[in-house]
Formats: structure tokens, sequence, C-alpha cells
């Protein structure tokens, strides 16, 4: 007969991990985020700046491999980020509103998994205290697109990938 172990008593109520304690995406709204803290939920995978193809007729969207023509693909980061929307009229600059309703917002996304409710995965900088380890985990788009700037929009349809909305293995 397997021998039943007591787990000990409770923690007491002080021994709880405090709000303080905790990170600041665990504890406050996207609207209640500083800029700082904002703009420290992008885990710099650059999948957003992926030029996206929506079915007329079902309203579905695909990625593609063309990434947006500000877009370093080296180090997943806007070539002119405060200038971003003027210079690309469709950009769709992130705000607590839009993470809540557009659709195609990686489920690895750092703000859709907060504004989710759900935790950040172990690559995202602030977890693992390292911008390198979105790349090592295979999650950002680094090394694997070509910049529109170099593609006609009617050979859109021939760069169609589906990895930008997976997770990686393991």
């Amino acid at each position: 007969m397997p021998v039943q172990r007591d787990a000990g008593p409770a923690a007491p109520a002080d021994a709880l991990p405090s709000s303080e304690a905790l990170p600041f995406w665990k504890v406050k709204s996207l609207e209640e985020m500083t800029t700082s803290e904002w703009e420290s939920l992008c885990d710099g995978c650059a999948r957003c700046c992926l030029n996206k193809l929506e079915d007329w007729d079902t309203g579905e969207i695909v990625w593609t491999a063309i990434a947006c023509e500000l877009l370093d693909d080296d180090s997943c980061r806007c070539g002119d980020y405060p200038n971003r929307t003027t210079r690309v009229p469709d950009c769709i600059p992130l705000d607590p509103h839009a993470v809540r309703t557009l659709t195609w917002l990686p489920a690895t996304c750092g703000y859709r998994l907060v504004a989710e409710g759900r935790d950040l995965y172990w690559w995202h900088p602030l977890v693992s205290g390292d911008a390198e380890t979105i790349h090592e985990a295979g999650i950002s788009v680094s090394g694997r697109t070509v910049s529109e700037a170099d593609i006609p929009v009617e050979e859109y349809e021939d760069f169609v990938v589906t990895w930008p909305g997976e997770l990686p293995e393991g």
C-alpha cells in the first residue's frame, strides 16, 4: 500500500508572493502599462511585419515571407520605427484595442498573450533576460524573409508560408 506523505502546512498568507514581486505583465492590464513596459512586451520576432493576404470571400488570412521594406531582416527591428506609419501607410501600430481585435497577431505575440491572460514564453526577452533567445528559439523572422521592395504584389501568393502561425518544435 502506498504511503501518503503530508504536504506540510499551507504557506502563511504573508509568505505568498505579493503583486510587487510579480512582473508587470502579470499584474497590469495593457492599458495600465507605461510606454516603456508596453514597448518591452514586443519580443522582437517581427512576425507582425510580414505581409499577409486575405481571401476576399472567406476572410481567411495567410502569411507570406515578404517583409515590410523597413524591416531589418537580421535584427528583426524596424529601420524607421518613429516614422513607420508615415513611410508605410498600411502599417498598423499596436495599441490595446488593436491587440484585442487583430486576428492575425501570431499566437506567440507577447501583446496577444498578455491580452489573453496567458504568460510569456521562455524565449521572450522579459523572461529570458536575453534579446537573442527569440532568434535561438526559431521564433523570429530573421533570415527567412524577402523585402516587399523586391517583389511585385501580383507575386505575393508565391511566398505564402505557414510558419509564422506555428509554435517551434520542442
